[in-house]
């Protein structure tokens, strides 16, 4: 066997066992039963994931997902293309049992009102239609399946980014914590994040959302006391949740925290 050949079989090996490993993985649009939530007379989309042996005689923690731009829409299924495959995955629904919510924004409205270029932005007085709806849903599906108030986790990417900011911003008490990727929130409500865990994520090469978006959000709320942690993908561009939401550390991390007092 030539000696070129034998030095590519290794990676030849990797690439059709990450390949196989790929194809064998979890499907969300199996996984993730399609349902419809309505109030007031407007509609909201979404993806539930249940927990494989759900017992409702326990209590399970509740992961919302809010996805980015480019997932926006009324199929009811595009919200499931990034970090919903690593939740379904056999082995986190196996350790880490929970529910994950991901609703979908429609094509023409955002999780939040705002300009995603802005160096910094002040938090709109009200949440936007899309982010108050995913709010009376979780409060619907508290009453229908058996979830741990301490245990609901909020975490987004990019548009789902600025969302995840903005509810914790709004809401610090009703979430155990939360994991934004590529989003930005408002340096002045920094104070009301002091006691909760969050874990925020971003790429510093990223065009789309500037890093700086991430860096003064956990910079302010250091200043104002609290102590979250911030990981910046050094070369990365906007895809920062790629790594992110593959990374078990997240995994580990998130389901660890419940609610404080």
């Amino acid at each position: 066997m030539p000696r070129s050949l034998r030095l590519a079989l290794p990676v030849l090996v990797a690439f059709l066992v990450i390949s196989v490993s790929f194809l064998q993985g979890a499907d969300p649009k199996q996984i993730f039963e399609a349902r419809k939530f309505e109030s007031g007379g407007k509609t909201l989309l979404y993806r539930l994931m249940t927990p494989q042996e759900y017992d409702p005689q326990q209590k399970y923690p509740l992961v919302l997902f809010l996805h980015g731009a480019g997932e926006r829409g009324d199929d009811n299924t595009a919200q499931l293309i990034h970090g919903m495959k690593d939740f379904a995955s056999d082995e986190n629904r196996k350790t880490y049992p929970a529910f994950v919510l991901a609703p979908q924004c429609p094509k023409d409205r955002k999780w939040v009102e705002i300009d995603w270029s802005l160096d910094s932005h002040q938090q709109p007085e009200n949440p936007s239609e899309p982010l108050q709806l995913t709010l009376e849903l979780i409060d619907a599906l508290q009453k229908e399946y058996s979830i741990d108030a301490d245990r609901i986790y909020v975490t987004g990417l990019s548009m789902g980014g600025y969302g995840t900011w903005d509810l914790v911003q709004r809401f610090p008490k009703k979430f155990a914590a939360a994991a934004p990727v590529c989003g930005g929130g408002d340096e002045t409500q920094a104070k009301q994040l002091v006691g909760l865990p969050i874990w925020a994520f971003h790429g510093d090469q990223d065009k789309a959302v500037k890093p700086e978006r991430s860096r003064r959000m956990i910079a302010a709320i250091r200043e104002a006391g609290g102590e979250p942690r911030y990981t910046e993908y050094p070369g990365v561009g906007h895809n920062s949740w790629s790594r992110t939401y593959s990374d078990p550390k997240l995994m580990e991390w998130l389901f660890a925290q419940k609610r404080r007092d």
